[in-house]
């Protein structure tokens, strides 16, 4: 099973709700690998500077991953990147929010093995392996 699988099933995505979960995880690495983020890091620093760094760092560590609303997210995420990959994407970006809330913790999780971020280069490294396996 690839990444995107991995995190469906976590999720536990089924049926029409795995496309639309799979559309919408597409977008959510979009975002979390444009400038404007600047990958897990950029993403953790942008949950510390929220107030969310105990959430975030949950999701890294092994254990329980702690939930987070798209109240939450909305209050960290940076706008105009998530309107971007929203359109590109054609999910409506408050959907998309909501996607994420559920989506994220397990993407995360997933994309930190051994409790360790990965730099730009490892992520990108990692995610060409998911698509190749994939």
């Amino acid at each position: 099973m690839g990444l995107l699988d991995d995190v469906l099933a976590m999720a536990g995505s089924t049926g029409s709700q795995s496309t639309e979960h799979a559309s919408a995880l597409t977008a959510i690495l979009s975002y979390i690998n444009s400038p404007q983020i600047g990958g897990i890091s950029g993403l953790q620093q942008m949950f510390q500077q929220g107030g969310l760094g105990n959430i975030f760092s949950s999701w890294i560590a092994s254990g329980q991953n702690m939930p987070v609303s798209a109240n939450q997210l909305q209050n960290v995420v940076h706008g105009g990147a998530l309107q971007q990959v929203a359109q590109q994407s054609g999910i409506d970006p408050s959907h998309l929010l909501g996607m994420m809330s559920t989506l994220l913790p397990h993407l995360v999780d997933q994309l930190t093995p051994n409790g360790q971020v990965p730099d730009a280069h490892s992520l990108m490294q990692m995610l060409k392996g998911q698509a190749a396996a994939g």
